[in-house]
């Protein structure tokens, strides 16, 4: 157990009392999106006409929701680290690059070695020119903003966090947020949220970027708030409860979808600023829990690789288990299993190169406790 602390704990002698269910909550997101990727492989063996059908295609509405926790709070940690000073901008985005790109390097050249190796199911084109082309652009990190398929499927949601990396220090500076009144910000932003939300209601667009918001809205009603009652941990559970059902809202056009982007904003806000300003509360100590704590540490390594990992277990079940109709057992089975599985290369992912190359390199230059937890 000590061994495993010291290659999954991230906060022993932090002193922010926020980063220990901060990091429950990254590993509750990361569970949601296994959800999606485990739903979606385990469907051959599931009658499309039983109930079990009908859960699993509500697990992976509502898992669909755990990339937006990500954003929340990815929004609150990178607006918080720099509101609280200025830094120069060449530097800030070296440091972003540096956490994101090392373990995502790994992982884009795995794929490219599995797409030589599985010609069947590459989505690099065939022709050199487009092949160099398309690896460029998932390189960089294009898919999700632009209409580009990417080779790593949830590596879209890469290109929002880059995104708001490059433009949230140029908002702080142009607009001077660090001399303004809390409720200048406050109201700036909001108006910003409501602005997006009418015109991507009306015609569509990137509605899920405002979720960075919450993130920074989160910052902004935490410095201005002192304590929270108790009976404040049932408005967070109701909060998470709320952003779960969110998921199931019914999506039809743009309007409707916006719709469920904005319940998913408050809901998780919400829960979130119950888990920051009252971390002794029930509620963050169920975050508190280790395992989920530990998920959450090695979340970034986890999201990038378990779905190759989801998909070659399903093929080696597929040899042993042939393809057919099963009773809602197998269904069940399978989850916790196949979640365990999962884990393996992840873990060895976060300690062979996300600790060790990310983690460790910004921790060496003395940053805070957030700044690490942060993807």
């Amino acid at each position: 157990m000590n061994w495993l602390a010291g290659k999954f704990e991230l906060t022993r002698g932090g002193d922010a009392a926020n980063v220990r269910p901060m990091e429950g909550l990254r590993g509750y997101a990361v569970f949601l999106v296994f959800l999606v990727h485990y739903v979606t492989l385990v469907e051959p063996w599931i009658s499309s006409e039983t109930r079990t059908m009908e859960i699993a295609d509500g697990l992976r509405a509502i898992g669909n929701s755990g990339v937006d926790l990500f954003f929340v709070l990815s929004g609150y940690l990178i607006y918080g680290s720099l509101i609280r000073r200025r830094q120069a901008y060449s530097r800030f985005i070296y440091r972003r690059i540096e956490r994101i790109y090392p373990t995502f390097v790994v992982v884009f050249l795995f794929y490219i070695c599995l797409s030589f190796l599985f010609r069947r199911e590459s989505k690099i084109p065939v022709e050199f020119a487009d092949a160099a082309l398309y690896l460029a652009q998932n390189f960089l990190l294009l898919p999700g903003l632009f209409p580009i398929e990417p080779m790593i499927t949830v590596a879209w949601s890469l290109s929002y966090e880059m995104f708001y990396y490059l433009i949230i220090p140029v908002a702080i500076e142009g607009l001077r947020l660090r001399e303004r009144r809390p409720f200048w910000r406050i109201s700036f932003f909001v108006f910003v949220v409501v602005l997006a939300a009418v015109y991507c209601a009306a015609y569509g667009g990137h509605i899920r970027l405002i979720m960075f918001i919450a993130g920074i809205l989160l910052h902004e009603a935490i410095a201005c708030t002192e304590k929270l009652s108790g009976y404040f941990d049932f408005v967070g559970a109701a909060a998470m409860v709320v952003g779960i059902m969110g998921g199931l809202f019914p999506i039809d056009g743009s309007a409707s979808y916006t719709t469920k982007i904005g319940i998913l904003f408050i809901a998780f806000f919400f829960l979130c600023l119950t888990c920051f300003l009252r971390p002794s509360g029930w509620l963050a100590r169920m975050f508190c829990w280790t395992p989920m704590r530990w998920l959450g540490n090695m979340s970034y390594s986890y999201y990038l690789i378990h779905g190759v990992a989801l998909k070659v277990a399903f093929s080696m079940l597929a040899v042993l288990v042939p393809v057919a109709v099963y009773g809602p057992w197998l269904f069940w089975l399978l989850l916790p299993l196949m979640f365990l599985v999962t884990l393996v290369p992840s873990g060895v992912l976060f300690v062979a190169i996300e600790r060790t190359y990310s983690l460790s390199a910004v921790s060496g230059r003395g940053e805070s406790k957030d700044a690490r937890v942060g993807a």
